[in-house]
């Protein structure tokens, strides 16, 4: 048995299309071009790579793509500041800060300094209990995008034991209280491994779905997916690759090769989750500016 591969870069493609659509029609019917905003603090290579892709995405798509740097060395103050001028700035709809910050800066100060309205990677504290709540304003990137993967593919969760191994705040606790929602493209059983976990083998043979996000390289391997799994790998690691250029391969928390000759259908790494999370941080983008056409 070889899996299926979903192809998290053309599921982008078509939802990135559906989104351009939307901004055009919101530019000839209010005249509104949505704005994103991206503030980056530092000189981290991976954020700026991360930033730049979200950003050319957000201008193909017809929007104002807006990019912020700050120096390594800028104190919790001036950040605020900056976070308050975009935020009083109606041209700017959606706007984020990128992870991970300098040691000195605090996220969670940061991430709550965001009006809940433009923080489209629905981290502040607002929206995160509206996720609790069900009743989700900006669904955070990654698991909205791991969400419309297991749709748009045809592997609805509805009634399945969906496994996810990582507990972070950005993608293990999302995806899980997304998927156990009374919904469309929802209503799974849910079980969350983490770290602390005994006996993790014998649970992950349970998922129908099995979802990776814990930042090992190749974690999950063959013997821990049941037969027929639908394994989405959320995982971006840097192994070492002499024969390569660069001295570096991507890979993701799933063994790829051992585990695709068992599971029905997987994600690859790179071209699965990771082009599905900028098209997802789009989408709220638009959204945020129809809420403010709407409150207007």
């Amino acid at each position: 048995m070889t899996a299926n591969i979903i192809d998290g870069t053309k599921l982008a493609n078509q939802i990135r299309s559906e989104i351009a659509d939307g901004v055009q029609e919101l530019k000839a019917h209010h005249n509104i071009t949505p704005g994103l905003a991206v503030i980056l603090v530092g000189n981290d290579p991976a954020s700026a790579v991360y930033v730049r892709n979200k950003q050319r995405a957000a201008t193909e798509a017809g929007m104002i793509a807006e990019d912020i740097k700050l120096p390594a060395e800028t104190t919790r103050d001036e950040l605020s500041a900056t976070i308050t001028s975009l935020a009083n700035n109606d041209d700017i709809h959606g706007m984020l800060v990128q992870m991970p910050l300098p040691e000195h800066l605090d996220p969670v100060f940061a991430i709550d300094k965001l009006p809940a309205s433009k923080d489209v990677d629905g981290l502040t504290s607002t929206n995160s209990g509206l996720l609790v709540g069900g009743r989700p304003r900006f669904i955070p990137a990654t698991p909205a995008g791991i969400q419309q993967m297991l749709i748009r593919s045809g592997y609805d969760p509805n009634g399945k034991h969906v496994v996810v191994c990582g507990r972070s705040d950005i993608v293990g606790k999302p995806i899980s209280l997304l998927l156990i929602q009374k919904q469309l493209g929802a209503n799974a059983t849910v079980t969350i491994c983490h770290s602390r976990t005994h006996d993790i083998e014998t649970i992950t043979r349970q998922a129908d779905i099995l979802i990776a996000a814990i930042g090992r390289p190749r974690f999950i391997n063959s013997d821990m997916v049941k037969k027929g799994a639908i394994v989405i790998d959320v995982g971006v690691n840097r192994i070492e690759a002499p024969e390569r250029k660069s001295g570096y391969r991507l890979v993701g928390d799933v063994d790829f090769d051992g585990v695709s000759e068992k599971a029905k259908a997987i994600t690859p790494v790179p071209g699965g989750v990771g082009p599905m999370t900028i098209a997802m941080l789009l989408k709220n983008t638009l959204e945020a500016a129809k809420s403010y056409v709407a409150q207007q």
